[in-house]
């Protein structure tokens, strides 16, 4: 009985392997979809536009049909909002052993956030980094809670994860209303160590994204001098293992190798172009300068309490003396990186500083 049943089952299981053989299941299958190319698509872009007159100074009062705005030569049919928007503000501060006798003097800037920078209506949070990246206080309208949170930083770890600070606070302003304007104030030395994102994606998000950064650079110098010194990690290597140092020179950025220089004003059009390629050459020996200047931000610094302060009052100036020009670009098929220029009409005396351009998917 016991064989009549187990030739029964092989009968059966040979009858199911005619009826579905190996290659059939394959067949079946669905194939594996490819990834879809990421594209970077631009519905509005807002260029804060700052004026400034011979002497430096900001002008106020111009009309909104005295600006002409040209995306890669061509002008846009474009919107100047004349009225101050609203403020979304994330301050982001480095908090490693490396900056811990500079932290008293940023915890006492709590009380000039809200007066002179995000002022009535607006809002802002504050992020704190070093190989973490810590929310202190989300999102408020409340000063006083800024200020308290402020006090509250603590130094970390020797890391210094400041393009990942930088990611995590866009991320958090693209969840703040379109009206809004988005800033993030970075107070940092200028300098990454051990972030997981990339210079390249994160501005370009910062740009689709219509933020602004600002920075407020940390001394090195004072930070070489005050921080502890790194003992790094012991060498068991008997002397004959260990490696003499080679005569070979330093290879040199690639804004060096385009333009002789270290990438001034005049020539940080094609740094950006070639960051915006992925070029693997590229070396960015400052991305705090690369993400003010790549947004229409500006970078100071600072080495004692006033500085800091004046810095955090040039700043709020700034935001506060600006004019919002947005547009849909009308030529939205050319890819690459788009280059934005700003005019004032019957007014060749004054300068209408804004954002560089920014990077553009091909349809």
């Amino acid at each position: 009985m016991t064989t009549t049943r187990s030739l029964l089952a092989i009968f059966v299981a040979a009858g199911l392997f005619a009826q579905n053989p190996p290659n059939a299941n394959k067949a079946q299958e669905e194939p594996v979809p490819v990834p879809a190319p990421i594209r970077v698509s631009v519905d509005v872009v807002v260029a804060p536009v700052t004026v400034l007159d011979h002497n430096g100074d900001y002008v106020d009062g111009l009309l909104p049909a005295q600006f002409h705005l040209f995306d890669n030569d061509k002008e846009q049919d474009i919107k100047v909002d004349v009225a101050f928007p609203p403020i979304s503000m994330v301050i982001a501060v480095q908090a490693n052993d490396k900056v811990e006798s500079i932290l008293p003097q940023i915890r006492k800037i709590g009380p000039m956030i809200r007066p002179l920078i995000t002022g009535d209506g607006g809002e802002s949070a504050l992020l704190a980094f070093d190989s973490r990246i810590r929310l202190l206080q989300d999102f408020t309208p409340d000063g006083d809670k800024i200020e308290a949170a402020l006090k509250k930083i603590q130094p970390g770890s020797s890391q210094n994860r400041m393009i990942d600070a930088v990611e995590e606070g866009v991320r958090m302003l693209r969840s703040r209303p379109p009206n809004r304007r988005r800033v993030l104030l970075l107070i940092s030395e200028t300098r990454d160590r051990s972030s997981e994102a990339r210079v390249r994606e994160t501005l370009i998000t910062a740009q689709i994204s219509n933020v602004s950064i600002y920075t407020v650079d940390i001394s090195r110098v004072v930070t070489s001098i005050m921080s502890p010194a790194d003992p790094g990690r012991p060498d068991n290597r008997p002397p004959a293992m260990t490696p003499v140092p080679s005569n070979s020179v330093a290879t040199p950025n690639t804004v060096m190798q385009m333009t002789g220089s270290d990438g001034g004003s005049a020539q940080f059009i094609p740094l950006m172009i070639e960051i915006f390629k992925d070029a693997k050459s590229i070396f960015v020996k400052n991305p705090s300068d690369v993400f003010t200047r790549g947004t229409g931000g500006e970078q100071y610094g600072f080495m004692r309490q006033r500085g800091l302060e004046d810095a955090l009052e040039r700043i709020g100036s700034e935001l506060h003396s600006q004019y919002m020009v947005s547009y849909n670009p009308n030529n939205k098929s050319e890819g690459g990186f788009h280059q934005i220029r700003v005019e004032i009409a019957g007014r060749r005396n004054l300068t209408a500083k804004t954002r560089p351009g920014y990077w553009l998917g091909a349809k």
